[in-house]
């Protein structure tokens, strides 16, 4: 299929391009890992990488709640999920968001394309410190946090809801993601996924079979085409 009702033609720019934020635009990932290693020492408990897919893709009030029974502890969800946020945006304004190499020039180039969004699992305080940090606040046409939805991802909520506010149909979307959590809320959503694997938390296998395209680094995506995607990146197994 192709034009209005199907994926764009090989050489038309996808309506919208939706990033996702951590391990996408920035490696940020290590300081949510720090940030809850620490809160769990405070209470006796251990964190480590092992314990990353608890978390992985879900919205503020999910992970809280994930993090509360994982970890077995009295503390209630809305004090859990202060407690993260407040110290991750204080390590974010003390210390900035480490970059993903060329990310946030390639997010620039490809606003100067198409409409972008970016749809982050992150709260929204985390959202507006990263971007401010890295110097992208006000690149997107619009910016959606899991908060603003029903569901995180693995669902395709805040995929959809991106969509939504930059008026661009979901097959003809393209949606930028690190995580297994992420590629399959995108597709969930309809849209071609491409997987760009964080630097930090590589995905498991069934993220590289289950995307659309594979890229190893998004700043070598120029123009976002299908045509562009073959010439840089590689199909994901399952196609």
């Amino acid at each position: 299929m192709s034009g209005a009702d199907g994926p764009p033609p090989g050489d038309a720019v996808f309506d919208a391009v939706i990033f996702d934020m951590d391990g996408v635009l920035v490696d940020t990932e290590p300081i949510w890992e720090a940030v809850r290693a620490a809160y769990a020492r405070r209470h006796g408990r251990g964190w480590g990488p092992e314990d990353h897919p608890v978390v992985a893709g879900k919205s503020s009030r999910e992970w809280a709640a994930a993090m509360r029974a994982h970890l077995g502890i009295e503390a209630g969800e809305d004090e859990i999920e202060r407690a993260i946020v407040d110290g991750v945006v204080d390590v974010l304004r003390r210390e900035g968001a480490p970059p993903v190499h060329g990310a946030a020039d390639a997010a620039r180039r490809i606003s100067g394309w198409t409409r972008t969004a970016l749809a982050s699992s992150a709260h929204g305080e985390i959202i507006a410190a990263t971007l401010a940090a890295v110097g992208l606040d006000g690149t997107f046409d619009a910016v959606v946090s899991s908060d603003d939805v029903a569901r995180g991802k693995p669902h395709p909520d805040v995929f959809l809801e991106a969509a939504r506010r930059v008026a661009a149909p979901p097959e003809r979307s393209l949606v930028v993601e690190d995580s297994l959590a992420g590629v399959l809320a995108g597709r969930a959503a309809g849209m071609t996924v491409l997987l760009v694997p964080s630097p930090s938390f590589p995905p498991p296998p069934l993220a590289t079979e289950t995307a659309d395209w594979v890229l190893d680094r998004l700043d070598r995506l120029d123009r976002p085409t299908p045509a562009a995607l073959a010439a840089v990146a590689r199909r994901g197994g399952t196609r």
